[in-house]
């Protein structure tokens, strides 16, 4: 069984996706352990990734890599489930096209060994690093009111109106220490790693989400489950965060405009009924 499974799902970012994988070579390159980097393709080959895959990357003694067909833009939870049941691992991880792993630093290898000596912890997301080197907004609150203005905030009316950026602020946990590893209700799903035990008692995503949310409604399965989830201060990696339901301001011209800002109220919709009698504070 592989150490880890890091699953990317792909639609149409191959040069994004090639240098991900890139960072990650480089990364476990001198590490012993047993890694599978998958990628699900859900723009169906449209930008040729699968020959790139097959003309640059080879597999060895410890390091493989798997090209899979999504068969069409099956949503990212379903695309990441494909790769995740695809290679059974001791642990599952995804991380987005535009994630780079910081050359040098054994970050996947850390990523391991942490799980490995906490093994009561379900799920750990990393410390996520803008272009700029600023720390990017990763890990959340179950907050009821908090969670209610979320679409707002995706919008940006957080910058516009204060009783927004309260609960804003609330939810993205801008009151504790970024420099602190810590239990937290929920992290970002661009990057996050899983243990095969806490898939075992929760499931992988519930892929009804078709995108955005998903992360969100997992890490309320594991806990639910009493796999907690942390965010993990000192294991770093850079997130281009391009925020595409975002691009278009104001929220009716972003819902008549912008497809993937319905996708979003859509799956907000979706979390908040499934979830509406449970919106406690898991790691307070």
């Amino acid at each position: 069984m592989k150490d880890i499974n890091i699953v990317i799902v792909n639609y149409k970012m191959r040069d994004d996706v090639m240098k991900a994988i890139a960072s990650l070579v480089a990364d476990v390159s001198n590490d012993n352990i047993n890694v599978q980097i998958t990628v699900v393709d859900n723009s169906d080959n449209t930008d040729g990734i699968r020959e790139e895959m097959s003309g640059k990357l080879r597999d060895t003694d410890k390091l493989s890599f798997n090209y899979l067909e999504g068969f069409g833009n099956v949503g990212f939870g379903k695309g990441c489930n494909i790769g995740f049941a695809h290679s059974p691992a001791r642990y599952y991880c995804t991380i987005n096209p535009d994630i780079l792993v910081t050359e040098d630093n054994h970050t996947v290898l850390r990523i391991i060994k942490f799980l490995d000596e906490n093994p009561k912890i379900g799920m750990i997301g990393p410390k996520l690093l803008n272009s700029d080197g600023t720390v990017q907004e990763s890990c959340y609150r179950f907050d009821l009111a908090s969670i209610l203005i979320k679409p707002l905030k995706h919008i940006n009316l957080d910058k516009k109106y204060n009783w927004i950026k309260r609960h804003a602020d609330k939810l993205v946990m801008r009151d504790f220490n970024h420099d602190e590893t810590r239990p937290v209700d929920w992290i970002m799903g661009s990057a996050m790693v899983v243990r095969k035990e806490a898939v075992e008692a929760a499931g992988f995503f519930d892929d009804r989400y078709f995108m955005y949310l998903e992360d969100c409604d997992w890490c309320h399965k594991l806990w639910e489950a009493g796999w907690p989830v942390y965010y993990v201060h000192d294991i770093i990696i850079r997130h281009k965060h391009m925020r595409e339901s975002a691009r278009v301001p104001g929220v009716f011209q972003a819902l008549i405009k912008n497809k993937l800002a319905r996708i979003h109220l859509k799956n907000w919709f979706q979390y908040v009924w499934k979830w509406r009698t449970n919106h406690k504070y898991y790691a307070a």
